[in-house]
């Protein structure tokens, strides 16, 4: 890093001139205003707004008073930082949309099992209670993230190490859940099950790597208000196409008994075909990351990879079977950001590019690290780090129970006054009562879906602007008030007026003008919270080197509390419905969510790179 500083002007500033000695005697006869050494004019896209040319043997005449002051002028408007990045805006869109399309495959499996996985337990064992089904159901949700526990960090370092890297994790992660989900979907016991979504859990780290590519991807912070809302917003997408899969592709043959009631397939394995279906989609991905990601980690950068190369070929030949190929002229700026700047254009016979993600991976120059040395392990835990992870914990816990027990409170059978369960109960509001909704699985994947929709909605229009306006952290601690107000009042779902009467499913307006007033809230606190949330965990990164690690530990610790919750309060579930209190489990999880309130008053945004190590290159991007 260049220790060079002129009139307050750092290297990131350096103009196109900025690399010529300058002859003070020579230079100070030149005619006309002369120009600050190493002071140059860029656009607000980073690019130099005044093309100069210059050479020893002539003199320099050029007028650059006015396009000085308007630089000047500009770097002194305090609203540029609070314009909101549009999505346009974003770099290296073309990663963003694989990285999209690598996690959208994974909660559509999520969540269309989670649409019939009550009944498929069900008729794993038709003779079990409601309430067993319903902690079997915490159990195998709880088995993959209970996997990711165990592996998440082991994940993160593999990740982080030179011999595998992050694209290598992320094609072992998608072949586990494709190879799990098909397994699940031909399991015909609950120990089967759990069996296959443990293995999907133990070979998937990918939530925690994705994170650290697409902080590497987009490294400025006025991007990762949108960068970071990614993979929340394809959550969203997978809960609004998953749960609508799973109900409709799922036991076909009891559906639809006049079109597939005599498939003997379909009735051997009648939830075969939603995970059929997922395992598609997972394909897909798979191959779309081998083709087209581009790995992040600095010192793999240059690695050949043979699926880039073949992604390569393959695009190319497309446009030459179906596009007319340009032959006009342009100009290509050369790569040469973190060396000295080139006046040299290099002519070719392609159109012009304005970032490095077109440029086949064979012909990428060679990349400046920004670190040499890698953080020992026991210096990641830093105060804010610990703190950081805690809130995490807190959050994560509440989320993912509530994840667990919304599409069981939706399937578990409304009350029946003519037959109590238990016998003899009587319900006494405002706290006694007990029951869900009753739902079949269409319906239930209805239920779900509103989730994604309001979520996306808020996630595309709302969370941008509202972040950008009133920064992370507050935005953050402000979203969090929201989640124990809407644990509060889900129970009393089950008491709503329906249109039918018990032991039929809950039906009505009134109903589902309730479910979506509830799940409004909860899911505002969780369009916020999340993204916010995944940013504090990557900015509280001491150090660079371990930034996939530090991933794989935000993972592992989210992982932890959605295997503990779930578990713990699906027993909890159960046990409330067999005594009369179904409400119980989800007022006690609004107290978990005060406790990650308070907790989020003691964390503090880092910058991603508090400890510096010997070699360490000052990363000037990062810091916009």
């Amino acid at each position: 890093m260049s220790g060079r500083n002129h009139d307050g002007i750092d290297d990131e500033d350096r103009g196109p001139l900025s690399d010529f000695d300058y002859d003070s005697d020579k230079e100070s006869s030149v005619d006309g205003p002369t120009l600050e050494p190493r002071l140059g004019v860029r656009d607000e896209n980073g690019q130099d707004a005044t093309p100069l040319l210059a050479s020893r043997a002539g003199a320099l005449n050029i007028d650059t008073s006015a396009a000085v002051s308007e630089y000047r002028d500009r770097n002194r408007r305090p609203s540029d930082s609070k314009k909101v990045v549009a999505w346009r805006d974003l770099p290296k869109k073309k990663q963003l949309v694989v990285i999209t399309l690598a996690r959208l495959s994974e909660p559509l499996v999520q969540t269309s099992l989670q649409s019939y996985m009550f009944y498929q337990l069900r008729w794993f064992d038709p003779s079990l209670p409601d309430s067993t089904i319903s902690s079997q159901a915490g159990v195998l949700h709880a088995s993959f993230t209970a996997a990711q526990f165990f592996t998440a960090m082991i994940w993160g370092r593999v990740a982080d190490s030179t011999w595998a890297g992050r694209k290598t994790v992320i094609l072992i992660g998608l072949l586990g859940t494709l190879l799990s989900c098909v397994g699940y979907g031909f399991s015909t016991s609950f120990y089967q099950a759990l069996f296959f979504r443990c293995l999907g859990g133990a070979t998937n780290g990918n939530v925690g790597v994705m994170r650290t590519m697409i902080s590497e991807i987009v490294r400025e912070k006025k991007y990762q208000s949108r960068a970071f809302l990614v993979l929340p917003m394809t959550f969203n997408i997978g809960v609004i196409i998953g749960p609508v899969l799973g109900g409709v592709l799922s036991d076909p043959a009891g559906s639809y008994p006049d079109t597939f009631g005599k498939v003997e397939f379909l009735r051997k394995f009648p939830y075969a075909t939603p995970n059929l279906v997922s395992a598609g989609f997972l394909s897909m991905a798979l191959l779309l990351c081998w083709l087209f990601l581009e790995e992040t980690h600095d010192a793999l950068q240059d690695r050949r990879d043979i699926g880039i190369i073949l992604g390569h070929k393959l695009t190319t030949l497309f446009n030459t079977l179906f596009k007319r190929r340009s032959t006009s002229a342009a100009y290509t700026p050369l790569h040469s950001r973190a060396t000295s700047i080139s006046t040299d254009l290099e002519m070719s016979p392609v159109t012009p590019r304005n970032s490095s993600e077109d440029v086949p991976a064979t012909k990428k120059p060679t990349t400046k690290r920004r670190y040499t040395n890698r953080l020992p392990f026991h210096r990641i835990f830093t105060s804010n780090v610990t703190l950081t992870l805690v809130a995490h914990f807190f959050l994560a816990f509440h989320v993912g129970t509530f994840n667990s027990l919304w599409f069981v409170f939706l399937s578990t059978p409304v009350y029946n006054p003519s037959n109590p369960d238990p016998p003899g109960f009587t319900p006494k509001l405002p706290f006694r009562f007990t029951g869900g909704l009753g739902l079949p699985p269409r319906s239930v994947g209805m239920a779900m879906a509103i989730l994604g929709v309001i979520g996306i909605t808020m996630q595309l229009f709302l969370y941008p602007r509202l972040s950008s306006r009133f920064g992370t952290v507050r935005s953050w601690r402000t979203c969090l008030f929201l989640f124990p107000i809407a644990y509060t009042l889900l129970p009393y779902l089950s008491v709503v007026p329906s249109t039918t009467a018990p032991p039929s499913q809950k039906t009505g307006a009134w109903i589902w003008m309730a479910i979506a007033g509830v799940l409004f809230i909860q899911v505002t606190g969780r369009t916020f919270a999340l993204p916010a949330q995944t940013i504090l965990v990557n900015n509280c990164t001491p150090h660079p080197s371990v930034l996939g690690t530090v991933h794989g530990l935000g993972q592992s610790v989210s992982s932890f509390a959605r295997t503990v919750g779930p578990i713990l309060c699906g027993w909890l579930y159960g046990l409330g419905l067999s005594h009369g209190l179904v409400g119980g489990v989800f007022w006690g999880l609004a107290g978990v969510a005060v406790c990650g309130l308070i907790a989020s008053f003691f964390v503090r945004e880092g910058n991603g790179h508090e400890i510096w190590l010997e070699g360490d290159e000052d990363d000037d991007e990062g810091n916009k």
